[in-house]
């Protein structure tokens, strides 16, 4: 599997899935959750509301899959990420990063996608440390073996992100 770094817009990807750091609601919110929201159209929110309809709210570590809309992707994978909180929850919160990138991967793989992007899942209001988060889903994407997925994207919206991937990658 090939895993790449870009600095961009996630929505803007071609690739077959790309992944949405989404809210327990699946009805969108801030940072890359409402850009994916508003560039997909309301395709993509009325399919998540279908699935809130059938599971209740999505839990963190878990995810659904949706139409893409009007992105250039086929479809979003949306997960919930960890709110950080550190502390004795922190080994909580580090497992339920790790199980957004599997789940995701899971997903992809299920579906027989051969490319997926992901955004720096908790890295922003959910304040999960940039360093840990950049860890977690390199070690957790690098060990998953998948005779289905050949390309990774991870998609960094700022510098900070940036650097601390390829630095994580050489």
């Amino acid at each position: 599997m090939k895993i790449q770094v870009v600095k961009a817009d996630i929505t803007e990807i071609e690739v077959d899935v790309i992944v949405n750091a989404a809210n327990s609601s699946l009805l969108g919110g801030g940072g890359v959750d409402g850009a994916i929201h508003r560039a997909g159209g309301s395709a993509i929110l009325d399919e998540c509301r279908d699935i809130r309809n059938r599971q209740g709210k999505c839990k963190t570590g878990e995810a659904v899959i949706t139409t893409a809309g009007n992105l250039p992707a086929q479809k979003v994978i949306h997960t919930v990420g960890p709110v950080y909180n550190g502390g004795e929850r922190l080994e909580r919160e580090k497992q339920d990063l790790t199980n957004c990138y599997l789940n995701s991967l899971k997903l992809a793989e299920m579906n027989n996608f051969k490319s997926i992007a992901f955004p720096n899942i908790s890295t922003g209001i959910y304040r999960f440390p940039k360093e840990l988060a950049a860890e977690i889903a390199i070690k957790t994407i690098s060990n998953y073996k998948s005779e289905t997925i050949k390309n990774v994207i991870f998609v960094c919206f700022d510098d900070e992100n940036y650097q601390i991937y390829i630095a994580r990658l050489k």
